[in-house]
């Protein structure tokens, strides 16, 4: 196994600019939500130049919305296509997908971007956009180890499934379009950006609004009316209390090092129509965070009870009680057994490539894990070459090194876990 690791390493070390102008060309295509039709027609080319068996489609969303986990903001998706590419192996293995999503969010505002956006310039050994650490860096990461695998001529007993996924943005549509399309796997790992630590959890999320009500009068005789900007002070203090509780049952190890391990945050208020009245209503709509020890209905559940108990609070609520729905995006929360054989496999490797034991915590966001695990009966960990703090940020950059040694960590973890047809290792 030795001499494999050293031939993965020389084929990567050789095909470095190779790489370098793969993830340049996947940066420059710019793919925010409904965009994505370039840039997943350069992965396809790639995986026809590997001869994999390639699937290229676009999802029905008609069809996918009537899932209970189906969460997008639109049900067309002209445009924005999923592709997929099989290595398929000679039996007898174990499978594995290697799960990428391709969209990105918007790059915001430009005058906050030293580079273009959509440049991938490189400065420093580090290479600049969107999307570089989250996550098209990790997605070469993957090409990369097929590539390294296919150079060796050996052929895996399992079949390797690349997902090059839409939507995770928005919930994971495309990770779901995957499953349900049949490609499943024995496991999976997923390289989102988690500065090259493993994660064996994933926490879970939700978006949630509250109308809170108050009542309208006349803002020089304000006391004649009920303000539901200051009622709401009072429910996103009481949410924050949710959230101090919530955290409060968290006792897993791998959560030490993370400080709200599933926080609740507000990340929109908007109420009242005119300086001089008293507003009557206001929407809150935030994000709350699931446990991998919980399902999203016993989340929802909580944040519905917690809410009743606003009229101990203030009896305002017990005849004008909030209104709670739920809208929008949705990660499913996903874990792998910290005992998993592929946790042993890829920590293995991680051991051998970087001569050291890696970090080993949980994710402290949502990722398509959640899916693949929960609806595509897929155990999936987390690990990857992005840089966490920049994944969704102005000047997004990946350190391209990274890029490389996560490539050869999965390419020996796959060897090792889909297994090598008539010993060829040796």
């Amino acid at each position: 196994m030795q001499a494999v690791k050293s031939k993965i390493k020389q084929w990567l070390d050789e095909n470095k600019q190779e790489g370098i102008d793969l993830l340049q060309s996947f940066v420059q295509a710019d793919s925010i939500q409904g965009n994505e039709q370039h840039v997943q027609q350069l992965v396809k080319q790639k995986l026809d130049e590997l001869g994999l068996q390639v699937d290229m489609w676009t999802p029905d969303g008609d069809v996918l919305k009537q899932h209970p986990y189906f969460a997008s903001p639109r049900t067309d998706f002209t445009g924005s296509p999923n592709v997929v590419g099989v290595l398929k192996g000679t039996g007898g293995g174990r499978s594995i997908v290697l799960n990428g999503h391709i969209d990105v969010v918007p790059a915001g505002d430009r005058d906050q971007w030293e580079y273009d956006p959509y440049s991938g310039e490189i400065v420093d050994g580090k290479m600049y956009g969107r999307g570089t650490t989250d996550m098209k860096g990790g997605n070469v990461s993957l090409l990369l180890a097929i590539e390294a695998i296919q150079s060796l001529d050996l052929t895996l007993k399992g079949d390797v499934l690349f997902h090059s996924v839409i939507e995770e943005e928005s919930g994971g549509l495309g990770t779901l379009a995957a499953v349900l399309r049949g490609y499943t796997a024995d496991a999976a790992i997923i390289p989102e950006p988690t500065n090259m630590k493993i994660f064996p959890k994933q926490q879970g999320s939700m978006w949630f609004r509250i109308h809170v009500k108050g009542r309208s009068a006349h803002g020089g005789t304000r006391y004649e009316g009920v303000s539901a900007i200051e009622k709401a002070f009072i429910v996103t203090e009481h949410i924050r209390k949710l959230e101090e509780a919530r955290n409060e049952r968290i006792t897993d190890p791998l959560y030490d090092n993370i400080p709200i391990p599933i926080p609740i945050n507000i990340g929109r208020i908007e109420g009242g129509e005119w300086p001089s009245s008293v507003a009557d209503i206001v929407v809150i709509e935030g994000r709350m965070g699931v446990s991998p020890e919980e399902t999203i209905e016993e989340a929802q559940a909580e944040m519905k009870t917690w809410l009743n108990q606003l009229s101990e609070v203030d009896e305002w609520f017990e005849s004008v009680p909030v209104k709670l729905e739920w809208y929008g995006a949705r990660w499913l929360p996903g874990s792998i057994d910290a005992n998993h054989e592929l946790m042993e496999i890829l920590t293995d490797a991680y051991e051998q490539v970087r001569h050291e034991q890696p970090v080993i915590e949980a994710s402290p966001w949502g990722t398509d894990g959640g899916l693949l695990t929960n609806v595509g009966d897929t155990p999936s960990i987390v690990f990857g070459p992005g840089v966490t703090e920049m994944a969704h940020f102005p000047n997004e950059f990946i350190e391209l090194d990274k890029v490389f040694e996560a490539a050869e960590i999965i390419a020996l973890a796959i060897l090792d876990w889909c297994g090598v047809a008539q010993d060829q290792s040796k």
